[in-house]
C-alpha cells in the first residue's frame, strides 16, 4: 500500500530454543498510532529491536517505506524511545540533545536551536547546562523524548513511554504523541497504560507469549468481545441475585444493595435481557456497554493464562 510506513512480516526469535517471538505480522499505514501490546514478557521488545536492526531474526521480514518504495532501515528517519533509558547522564541536557541529533544527520546550530525550543516546551529550559544525572527521573524522561523526536523522524518508536511519569505528565506525554500524529508521523506505541492506548491507537497489535492474539481497530475488537460490561441500579429491587445467578450468560457478578456489575454474554438478548431484569423493580439507571481496552486485555490474556 502507497501509505504503508512499516511492514513486518513473520518475525521470528528464540533464545535456547525457546520462542520469543512467532510470527509477527503487521503493517502500519503514515500518520498512524498503532498501539503494540502485552502483558510482560510477551515478547514487544524483542520485537522492537528486530524491527530497528538491534537483533537479528531468526526468520521473517521488515520493510520501511518513507518515498514510496519498500526498503531496508534507514535510522535517520527513526526515532527510539528504548524502555532501558539510554541517556549519558554525566553530560550536559542541552549537549546531549545537539550530539544525539548531530548522529541522525541534524546540523549542530539547528539541534542548538530546535532543542532549546523543545527544552521551553516541556519546562526543562533552566535545566539546559545541568547534568543529567541531577535531574529526576521525570525530567530525564522528557529530554529522552526530545531526543527521539528532535530530528522529525517519519517513524517513531516509543517503547513504554509513560512508565515512570505521575498523571499529569503522562497526560502531557499523551498530547505530545498525539501532535506527533497530526503532524504526520508514524508511531508504534508499546504502553501498558491501557487508558492512553485507547484514547491514543488507531490500531491495536496484542501478542501474548510471543503470538499474535488480536489485531484490529479498537472499534472491531470490541465488537469482536463476546461480553459486555453491565451496571444496574434499582430504587428496590426483589431476588436481583437470584436472577443472575440463573442467568448463565452473566459472569464476574456483584451485587451491593440495589446495584448489581457483571459481565454479559453478547449470545443473551440485550432487549430480552432489559425486559427481564425491569421485573425486578423499579429500575434506576442500566449502562450496557462494549469493554474497554483494558477489560478486554486482562480477559484474552487472563483466559489463555488459565488454558
Amino acid at each position: 500500500m502507497a501509505n504503508t510506513v512499516l511492514t513486518v512480516t513473520g518475525l521470528k526469535k528464540s533464545f535456547n530454543g525457546m520462542a520469543a517471538v512467532n510470527g509477527i505480522s503487521f503493517q502500519v499505514q503514515k500518520g498512524d498510532i498503532l498501539g503494540f501490546l502485552g502483558p510482560n514478557g510477551a515478547g514487544k521488545t524483542t520485537a522492537i529491536r528486530m524491527i530497528l536492526g538491534i537483533l537479528a531474526p531468526d526468520a521473517g521480514e521488515v520493510l520501511f517505506s518513507f518515498n514510496g518504495s519498500s526498503g531496508s532501515l534507514e535510522k535517520r528517519r527513526i526515532g527510539y524511545l528504548p524502555e532501558e533509558r539510554g541517556l549519558y547522564e554525566d553530560a550536559k541536557v542541552l549537549d546531549s540533545l545537539v550530539y544525539l541529533a548531530s548522529l541522525k544527520g541534524m546540523p549542530p546550530a539547528e539541534g542548538r536551536k530546535k532543542a532549546l525550543a523543545w527544552l521551553e516546551t516541556m519546562g526543562l529550559q533552566d535545566y539546559a547546562s545541568q547534568k543529567l544525572e541531577k535531574l529526576s527521573k521525570g525530567m530525564q524522561q522528557k529530554v529522552q523524548f526530545i531526543a527521539t523526536i528532535l530530528h522529525h523522524p517519519d517513524l517513531v518508536v516509543l517503547d513504554e513511554p509513560f512508565s515512570g511519569l505521575d498523571p499529569i505528565n503522562q497526560d502531557f506525554f499523551k498530547d505530545l504523541i498525539l501532535q506527533l500524529r497530526e503532524e504526520g508521523t508514524t508511531v508504534l506505541l508499546s504502553a501498558h497504560q491501557m487508558n492512553m492506548v485507547q484514547e491514543l491507537c488507531s490500531r491495536i497489535y496484542l501478542i501474548d507469549k510471543g503470538t499474535p492474539v488480536l489485531q484490529g481497530t479498537l472499534a472491531e475488537i470490541r465488537d469482536q468481545h463476546e461480553e459486555n460490561s453491565v451496571e444496574v441500579s434499582f430504587v428496590e429491587q426483589r431476588g436481583l441475585e437470584d436472577y443472575l445467578g440463573s442467568l448463565g450468560e452473566a459472569r464476574d457478578i456483584t451485587v451491593e444493595a440495589n446495584t448489581a456489575r457483571f459481565k454479559l454474554n453478547t449470545a443473551k438478548d440485550p432487549n430480552t435481557f432489559v425486559e427481564e431484569i425491569s421485573r425486578l423493580g423499579q429500575v434506576k439507571s442500566l449502562r450496557l456497554e462494549k469493554p474497554s481496552l483494558h477489560e478486554i486485555f486482562i480477559d484474552t490474556v487472563g483466559r489463555r493464562s488459565d488454558s
